[in-house]
């Protein structure tokens, strides 16, 4: 598939879809005039580089982490190095760190927003006009 049909396919834009393939994360084969020639593989792997991409994990991981992962949430490769061992414990207590955050911040949003609702409700009707 063209590299349009893998966007629509995945809702990753074309543009990062290149940058993907330029930091060597995802690399398609080439047609004999040069079109970039994406696999059914490749929607998967799009997906999973951005679902890793978003959580906070630097390119430079993301890369070293992939090819142990061959299918959504599958692993593959229980060989990895020391280096990579760490470099991954470091990841997951940056993911769990940011989790703990923005679960602070949901539940802070979610009290301000009830009381806002409780204080709208308790307000005698017309009030606001």
């Amino acid at each position: 598939m063209r590299i349009g049909e893998l966007s629509e396919r995945t809702g990753i834009s074309r543009r990062m879809l290149r940058y993907y393939e330029e930091t060597g994360m995802l690399i398609p084969d080439r047609c004999a005039n040069g079109y970039r020639n994406y696999g059914e593989g490749s929607v998967d792997k799009a997906l999973q580089i951005r679902g890793l991409l978003e959580t906070g994990m630097p390119t430079r991981v993301v890369k070293q982490v992939l090819p142990c992962l061959k299918q959504l949430g599958a692993i593959h490769d229980f060989d990895a190095t020391p280096e990579t061992l760490h470099l991954l414990e470091r990841e997951l207590d940056g993911m769990s760190e940011r989790i703990a955050i923005m679960s602070r911040n949901r539940d802070a949003i979610a009290r301000y927003l009830a009381a806002v609702h409780s204080a709208q409700a308790r307000e005698p009707q017309g009030a606001n006009a």
